[in-house]
C-alpha cells in the first residue's frame, strides 16, 4: 500500500509516540556514503526523532534459497526464494502484520516470478509481472531477494529513517549493512539536495532514472530510500479510523492488490497493528522466523 499524497493528508494522531509498542498478533547512489551530505561514517539512526523507520534484511541460508524480511510502523513481511543459481525454481511469502485482511492473500500472485532468469537489479521483476497487481512490498522484497541471489551475496541490510518533516523539511537517511549510504534533504516530500537526486523525477519514473543514472546497488539503495519516504508519510496518520480500503476512494484504486477494484471493496483495516519503532530500531525484524 502506497500511502496519499500531502496535499490529501488523512488525519493525524495527536503523536507518533503514541503509537502501539510490543508485541504483534498472533499469526500474524552512487556508492560514496552520504552522497552529498558532510556527516561522519559512523553517524547512526537518530533515536531521539520522531522517526520512521524501515528495515530489510535478505540473507542466504543454504545454497539456493534466499530469505528475506521487511518491517516497518505498518508492515512486517517475509519471502522465501529458492532457485538453482539461473532462475527462480520457487516463491513463497508471510503476512505476519499487514494493513488490510486481503494483504497476505497477495502473497500467492508471486509465483508469477517463478521460472524467470535471476535479474541483476531489484526492479527487474516489473519486466515479468504488473506490479500493481500486487502487493508493493511483498514485490518489492521478492525483487530484492533475486538481485540478492544474483549476485550471490551472503547477507544485505538496509536501515531507513524518515523523521516527521519540521517546516516541510527533513533529512532522510540510509543505511546498508550498517554503513551510511545515502542522506537527502526532503523539501514538500520530494528530495531537494544532494542535487543528483533533486534531478531526478520524484513521481513517475524514479525508479527507471535510476536504473539509467546509477549502477545496481546505487539504484538499489535508491529506490528502498525512496520508498520509505512514501510509506513514512503516514507516520502518526489515523489509518484506524477507516473500515475498509475504498474509503481512500479513487485517491487509491488500482495502485495495488488490495486496492483492485475487485477487492477493495472487503479489504478491512487491520486495525491496531501499527508500531512504533522510532526509538529503538534494532527491534525491526527481531522475531521468530525472520532471517538472521
Amino acid at each position: 500500500m502506497a500511502l496519499p499524497e500531502p496535499d490529501h493528508p488523512l488525519p493525524r494522531r495527536a503523536g507518533a509516540r503514541g503509537l502501539t509498542r510490543g508485541a504483534e498478533p498472533a499469526g500474524g547512489g552512487h556508492g560514496e556514503p552520504f552522497a552529498g551530505a558532510t556527516v561522519p561514517r559512523s553517524a547512526g539512526p537518530d533515536v531521539t526523532a520522531d522517526a520512521y523507520r524501515r528495515r530489510i534484511r535478505l540473507t542466504t541460508t543454504e545454497p539456493g534459497l534466499v530469505v528475506g524480511g521487511l518491517e516497518d510502523d505498518m508492515h512486517h513481511f517475509r519471502v522465501r526464494l529458492r532457485h538453482d543459481g539461473r532462475r527462480v525454481v520457487a516463491i513463497t511469502a508471510e503476512a505476519p502484520r499487514s494493513p488490510w485482511t486481503t494483504c497476505p492473500d497477495a502473497g500467492i500472485r508471486l509465483r508469477d516470478l517463478e521460472g524467470v532468469p535471476l535479474f541483476e537489479r531489484a526492479t527487474g521483476a516489473a519486466a515479468h509481472a504488473d506490479p500493481r497487481a500486487h502487493c508493493t512490498h511483498l514485490f518489492d522484497l521478492a525483487g530484492l531477494a533475486v538481485a540478492h541471489a544474483a549476485a550471490g551475496r551472503t547477507r544485505r541490510q538496509y536501515d531507513a529513517e524518515v523523521p516527521v518533516p519540521v517546516d516541510s523539511r527533513a533529512r532522510v537517511r540510509l543505511w546498508r549493512d550498517g554503513a551510511p549510504v545515502l542522506s537527502w534533504t526532503l523539501e514538500g516530500g520530494r528530495v531537494v539536495d544532494p542535487p543528483l537526486y533533486a534531478r531526478a523525477p520524484w513521481e513517475g519514473g524514479f525508479l527507471r532514472w535510476a536504473d539509467t543514472t546509477l549502477d545496481p546497488d546505487g539504484a538499489e539503495a535508491a529506490g528502498v530510500l525512496r520508498r520509505a519516504c512514501r510509506i513514512g508519510l503516514g507516520r502518526g496518520m489515523d489509518l484506524d479510523r477507516i473500515a475498509t480500503a475504498d474509503e481512500l476512494g479513487a485517491l487509491m484504486t488500482g495502485i495495488c492488490y488490495t486496492m483492485q477494484p475487485e477487492r477493495i471493496g472487503h479489504a478491512r483495516r487491520n486495525r491496531g497493528t501499527i508500531r512504533d519503532f522510532g526509538d529503538r530500531p534494532d527491534d525491526l525484524l527481531g522475531r521468530p522466523g525472520d532471517p538472521a
